[in-house]
């Protein structure tokens, strides 16, 4: 049966891609609704039986066929279900299938042939996302991260005609592929080292190891290696510049790439790899500096962008990064629990985003938006509570997960990185806020269509066209007098259509509820997902047993009552800084508008700075694709491929044809010359074996 959780998608992917340009929307558009409708019913069903079994065996299986078999290695196309494959799959199909729903109405302005190409994109990426969590071995989950990174390139890159959206998805691709070589190294690695690449015998034979304590051994380097693959999936530091331009692709694809599938891959493969990340100490602390570095660098980003997408595209970079400092602290569980939570809030985010630009018609800077919130109630509402929850407002599912990687870090006695996340969450709050206010709040700046500004309508400084500094251009506002009417220019606007409004209202009851599976024993609850999580963190044969170090699951309840103090202490700190933080950008935002530009043009260099995203994308095309670009053209083009390669095809025909110039003079026409060239042929043969 967990076979027809992947299958189905992939089902829909053959019928919308084979005859999907014959079928209306109604139909192609059903069909993908319904596989994976139905791909969450069996979910919820296998995850059932499941939690039926007692929890040192909670582990289901199906073998689909034997894929490799050479000597002594036998490799099989195995699924296996367990508790943390179990969160995953229900992540993908439950809130996979509210973008489906959604999709039918976002894009159902596209003609027929090109929405059943989409939602055949759509489906293919889920199937190949549902292989990567239930495969049971590292070749299995590879061909899930491969489909993965395809069907991400063809959904960024869905509309191929438009320039912007054909680079981004060639970015995603090649930057994909950079990491993607890192972990085929890393799996060959451990191949080699421990002659297996299943999951549950790799954790029983490192289990049985020492940990690499202080060494960088042979483990260290592969689990580094699946690391470097992990940060281009997941977007960290030095391969995360792909997901801000994945923003070009339609908006439900950009729900599905950052709530609740690929960028969340990572994570998921070091979690899944628990036993062995555990193993190499050395690893861990590289993955918690690199996502604290990550989260810090992106939430400082988005605080200064413009575009609404763009915006909680950085979002998610940072909070990706903030899970990787839970897994680099051992905290397995709260970095899983930030997944689950982060899937909610930040699919409602950008489908409420996208409900925005469906009523603009297209219009994605905040900076022309505003007032919004009379006109878009139930985008509004819904908005506001995953902004609530992302922040970490108490009460709301990110308060509690969040709370949970704080916790971990401090007790870990990593102050500098707790400090780092602590500023993150800061960030976080303010700029989904100063998100909130500038496109909900105020008065309407701009009627789309209409080309006209409202006065005050510059929040942020405008860039010179010139120089580029945040210079307010006093040119860009107009006269009282040419402002038009907004009640007649907005009564054109419309709230999400039913199928859209669907989604957001259950996806802000997820973004409202779904932290309460974790209650800490420091708020009188019980922390049922760490439980449910802690046999997957460990390897089979201590199952049973106390668990393992590693964080959330193997603090134990105990030890989370010993520290309650300690953790409301810090549950405290973490309220406040989500607090401060709204009252921070309601301030400037709300009450004192203008204060914004004078902060801007005070501290222009770091403004520009942050608005030009530290210039990474130009250090990578001066330091990189330049250089290959340049190589390509003056050093392989011209001295292997014409010099050599060309000068080798080129040669051979040049001395073939003198050689057939040669032979062509032999060939007279006449029968004398013939019968004395046989005759000299014959004296020569003959001269030779006399001589001999």
């Amino acid at each position: 049966m967990i076979a027809l959780i992947p299958l189905f998608p992939l089902l829909g992917f053959v019928i919308n891609a084979s005859l999907g340009r014959r079928l209306p929307k109604a139909i192609s558009g059903g069909v993908a609704m319904a596989v994976m409708v139905a791909s969450f019913a069996v979910s919820v069903m296998s995850v059932w039986d499941l939690a039926a079994l007692p929890a040192a065996e909670r582990t289901i299986e199906q073998t689909v066929y034997t894929w490799i078999a050479s000597g002594d290695f036998i490799l099989d196309l195995t699924l296996r279900l367990d508790p943390l494959a179990a969160v995953m799959i229900l992540v993908v199909t439950g809130v996979g299938a509210l973008i489906h729903i959604y999709s039918t109405a976002y894009m159902h302005d596209e003609v027929d042939s090109e929405f059943a190409r989409y939602f055949s994109y759509l489906n293919l990426f889920a199937a190949f996302m549902l292989v990567l969590v239930l495969g049971a071995n590292f070749l299995v989950l590879f061909v899930g991260w491969e489909g993965v990174g395809l069907c991400s390139y063809l959904l960024i890159g869905f509309w191929f005609r438009k320039k912007a959206a054909a680079d981004a998805g060639k970015k995603a691709f090649v930057v994909n592929r950079i990491g993607d070589y890192a972990f085929v190294l890393g799996m060959l690695l451990l191949l080699v080292r421990f002659g297996t690449l299943d999951f549950q015998r790799l954790a029983s034979i490192v289990a049985a190891i020492p940990p690499e304590n202080g060494v960088f051994g042979a483990l260290s380097i592969a689990t580094l290696l699946l690391f470097i693959g992990a940060t281009g999936k997941s977007a960290q530091i030095p391969l995360y510049t792909w997901l801000p331009d994945a923003m070009e692709g339609p908006t439900p694809v950009s729900a599905l790439i950052h709530a609740a599938t690929m960028v969340t891959a990572g994570v998921y493969m070091i979690g899944r790899n628990a036993v062995l990340f555990g193993h190499a100490p050395e690893t861990m602390l590289i993955v918690a500096i690199v996502g604290a570095l990550t989260a810090l660098m992106a939430g400082t980003i988005g605080l200064v962008q413009n575009d609404i997408k763009r915006v909680l595209a950085y979002s998610t970079v940072s909070q990706l990064g903030l899970m990787f400092v839970a897994m680099g602290m051992g905290a397995f569980g709260a970095g899983i629990f930030h997944l689950y939570t982060h899937a909610f809030f930040k699919a409602l985010l950008f489908l409420g985003s996208g409900a925005v630009i469906h009523a603009l018609h297209g219009e994605q800077d905040i900076r022309n938006m505003g007032g919004l919130k009379r006109y878009l109630p139930v985008t509004y509402w819904t908005f506001l509570i995953g902004s609530l929850a992302i922040a970490g407002v108490p009460g709301l599912a990110g308060f509690f997960s969040k709370d949970e990687i704080l916790y971990e870090t401090f007790r870990a006695g990593h102050w500098i990185l707790w400090t780092m996340a602590a500023i993150t969450s800061f960030l976080t709050a303010t700029y989904m806020f100063r998100l909130v206010f500038l496109t909900f709040h105020g008065e309407r700046r701009r009627d789309p269509g209409s080309g006209i500004r409202d006065p005050g309508s510059d929040l942020m400084p405008q860039m010179s066209r010139h120089s580029g500094s945040p210079i307010p251009d006093p040119g860009s506002r107009v006269p009282s007098h040419d402002v038009h009417d907004h009640a007649a220019h907005d009564s054109h606007l419309h709230d999400a259509p039913p199928a859209m409004a669907l989604a957001l209202i259950v996806l802000a009851v997820g973004s409202a509820v779904a932290g309460y599976v974790g209650v800490p024993h420091a708020l009188g609850g019980h922390n049922a997902l760490a439980e449910w999580l802690a046999p997957s963190f460990q390897p089979p044969t201590t199952v049973a047993s106390a668990p393992v170090a590693g964080g959330l699951q193997a603090s134990g309840e105990e030890a989370l009552a010993e520290n309650a103090g300690l953790e409301l202490t810090l549950m405290t700190v973490s309220s406040a800084i989500a607090i401060v933080g709204i009252a921070v950008a309601a301030f400037v935002w709300l009450r004192r508008r203008e204060l914004a530009d004078a902060l801007a043009a005070r501290f222009a260099g770091a403004y520009r700075l942050l608005l030009n995203k530290y210039y990474v994308d130009e250090l990578y095309d001066a330091t990189v694709v330049e250089p290959i670009r340049l190589g390509s053209q003056e050093g392989l083009w011209r001295g292997i491929d014409v010099g050599v390669i060309d000068g080798a095809v080129n040669g051979t025909a040049a001395l073939v044809g003198a050689g057939s110039g040669a032979l062509r003079r032999l060939q007279t026409g006449s029968v004398r010359a013939y019968a004395g060239s046989m005759f000299i042929g014959v004296v020569v043969i003959l001269g030779y074996y006399l001589w001999r």
